[in-house]
């Protein structure tokens, strides 16, 4: 939920009705995480479990309070039982609110406005709220709750902050309830709940099977409280036959939810109890399931509803090949030659099969830690007629599926297993992909430039025109064609970043380069700051990270050219694997990269050592009329390649590199560019995985 504040006409509004909300943002970069040895590719199956929300601990983690499932068709529960699902209900509404019956906390039980008040404070904090609205006395009464928390103390230390919050009296709950039987209509078990609320208890109908419902009283968070509540019901109403529920028990226990929190009208509410065995599964029949909690996505196949670590679980289960259907047209575009789409269909779904049971209670996640998975918001005619083309085929190598990752772009050339995750396998080796090129087509060319003021950034070239003429170091000149043209800090249009300078028709510019667009295949990052860089290094790499960087050199590159080793100050900085050197500086697309610094630059001695010289201490400069040592901003110095830079007296690290993604295995960007050369797809995934076979499985 948003974190901004809720107003009592704008909550009104919003249960009035749902706010629209965009559509999924097609993901093309896929970065996969490192396999281990120990992984074994599934057997070929029919469907595949994806993972949505979940708390796997340090193998992933996405949490919600409660997810709202939607299905124009209607939605129906049950369980699967014999290899077929048993329908337990239809919702009488065609959507719904499920969570798990774990920690809250009560924060507060009154009327509509406290309610509104209470949910209102909550929405600013993490401690998100949920307003069930009930009976009770006699009487309506709304219910506000936080949370789901995973442990009682965790649930009690989010008490006090709370309180704090709203002004609150508030008290943990939890999953220990006081059962009065068995009942085998709701409408019976719905009379009996009636009558425990209007002594004053909490009561609720819950469904336990087909057909089976009971009536359970309390949502206590330990024994002791427990049994308090057992003495009071048994003074209040002595004919109760109360049995302790059994912390196994799946049921799903209804409520009434208010609008207040989900922009919406109150709507049913199950709260799903038991163990991390418990499960229910919902289906939305041939019209797929909307998880508006996912960006409002709808998904084919079932819904699962569990719990892990406290905290609920929710696992799409679906066929493999609409499953595919879905991840291929997220990962590249539909618009591509079939025989590129048909290649990304048999790497997908040979990296699928190859995950076993990778995240305990699924395959595969739906972002792309595994691959990107939208739902069928990324399906496309083109993307299924090229999953349907391929159907069944994966990628072998030594009789087992390959775990076939991919990546957005390698830059020209793929990586070899040493230089992701110091691991791989005999599929995988540093192959040539000039195709990457493609990702270029149609893109703009950049001036980098250095301004009369000394700054240095970027201007497009239709944004220019050359002017006659060059500098005494053979450099040449620009101006701009419009008033307050945007220099850039990096060679891209960042609508979200503020240019550097604004320059002005007649202003005599200077050229340093011209360069590509910053994209997928060539790209450009910073300049960033020694603060930054050691912000972003701490917890990535291992050792105590510089307080000042002052210098920052790739010392070891391997057989593609990316980088191995990286050294701060002239030590080297320890990466779990070369790969997260990607994270570590800052978030950048690959470790193709070169480093360049703003305030120094390296002389190679006649002896062959290397020397650093900084902006500050001042530059030789020697001339006809002798040596003399410029000092000031805006100093231009050319490598042997004639490329130029500016060096001045802050310290400050710029990468350029090429590439997106780890590189390893398929370039989906290369593939595209050997398909337009006319490569069919088997061809094309041999090239980029050796001594494999694209076989029918």
């Amino acid at each position: 939920m948003s974190g901004k504040a809720f107003n009592r006409e704008s909550i009104f509004g919003a249960w009035m009705g749902r706010a629209k909300r965009a559509a999924a943002i097609m993901v093309l970069a896929t970065v996969c995480i490192p396999w281990s040895s120990g992984v074994h590719a599934a057997a070929a199956q029919e469907d595949i479990r994806v993972v949505i929300f979940a708390d796997l601990g340090s193998k992933y983690k996405a949490t919600v309070p409660a997810v709202t499932l939607k299905s124009s068709g209607g939605l129906s529960v049950g369980q699967n039982s014999g290899g077929s699902f048993q329908t337990w209900m239809g919702l009488p509404d065609s959507t719904a609110r499920f969570s798990v019956d774990s920690y809250r906390v009560k924060v507060l039980e009154g009327n509509e406005a406290a309610a509104i008040k209470a949910a209102q404070a909550l929405q600013k904090t993490n401690d998100k709220p949920t307003v069930f609205i009930g009976s009770k006395n006699g009487s309506s009464v709304y219910q506000v709750y936080a949370g789901i928390y995973a442990s009682e103390q965790s649930a009690q230390a989010a008490v006090q902050r709370i309180s704090s919050a709203t002004g609150a009296q508030a008290e943990v709950k939890g999953n220990k309830h006081w059962s009065t039987g068995s009942y085998g209509s709701e409408q019976e078990a719905n009379l009996v709940r009636t009558t425990i609320a209007a002594a004053g208890f909490d009561a609720f109908t819950v469904i336990q099977s087909r057909g089976q419902y009971a009536v359970w009283v309390g949502e206590e968070s330990n024994d002791s409280k427990l049994l308090a509540l057992k003495t009071e019901l048994e003074s209040k109403q002595p004919r109760l036959t109360l049995s302790k529920v059994n912390a196994t028990q799946t049921g799903l226990i209804i409520r009434q939810e208010a609008g207040v929190t989900t922009g919406s009208q109150v709507m049913s509410h199950y709260k799903l109890s038991g163990s991390d065995n418990s499960k229910v599964i919902v289906s939305g029949g041939n019209d797929g399931i909307q998880v508006m909690e996912r960006s409002q996505r709808i998904y084919r196949g079932e819904m699962e509803i569990g719990m892990t670590s406290g905290q609920l679980a929710l696992v799409n289960e679906v066929p493999l090949e609409q499953y595919l259907y879905s991840v291929v047209g997220a990962e590249v575009y539909s618009s591509w030659p079939d025989e590129a789409l048909k290649a990304q269909a048999v790497a997908a779904r040979s990296y699928a099969l190859a995950q076993g049971n990778r995240f305990q209670i699924g395959n595969v996640v739906d972002g792309t830690l595994s691959q990107a998975y939208n739902g069928k918001s990324s399906e496309h005619a083109n993307v299924n007629e090229a999953v349907d083309a391929t159907a069944g085929e994966v990628i072998k190598s030594g009789g087992k599926v390959v775990e076939a990752v991919f990546s957005s772009n390698a830059g020209g050339v793929t990586a070899d297993a040493s230089e992701v995750w110091n691991s791989g396998g005999e599929a995988f080796a540093s192959v040539d992909s000039s195709g990457d090129t493609s990702a270029q087509k149609g893109a703009q060319e950049w001036y980098h430039v250095l301004l009369s003021s000394g700054k240095t950034g970027y201007i497009r070239e239709d944004n220019a025109k050359e002017l006659e003429g060059v500098t005494e170091a053979g450099l040449d000149k620009i101006t701009v064609t419009a008033e307050n043209t945007n220099v850039r800090p990096i060679p891209q249009i960042q609508s979200t970043v503020t240019p550097i300078a604004k320059a002005q028709p007649g202003e005599e510019i200077i050229v340093l380069e011209k360069v590509p667009q910053s994209g997928d295949y060539a790209w450009v990052r910073g300049p960033f700051t020694s603060a930054q860089l050691a912000k972003s290094l701490q917890g990535k790499v291992t050792g105590t990270v510089p307080s000042s960087i002052n210098h920052l050199d790739v010392t070891k590159r391997g057989p593609s050219g990316r980088v191995l080793e990286v050294e701060a100050n002239g030590s080297p900085l320890k990466v779990k694997y070369p790969d997260m050197f990607r994270s570590a500086m800052g978030g950048l697309p690959s470790t193709l990269f070169d480093i360049a610094s703003t305030g120094s630059y390296t002389v190679l001695g006649a002896d062959g050592a290397t020397s650093h010289v900084s902006g500050t201490q001042g530059t030789q400069i020697l001339s006809a009329s002798g040596s003399s040592t410029s000092s000031g901003n805006g100093v231009i110095v050319m490598n042997e390649d004639r490329h130029a830079r500016v060096i001045d007296k802050t310290q400050s690290f710029i990468f350029t590199g090429k590439g997106n993604g780890h590189g390893l295995g398929l370039s989906q960007w290369g593939a595209n560019g050997l398909a337009e050369q006319g490569y069919d797809y088997k061809k094309i995934l041999q090239h980029y995985y050796k001594n494999v076979d694209i076989v029918k499985d």
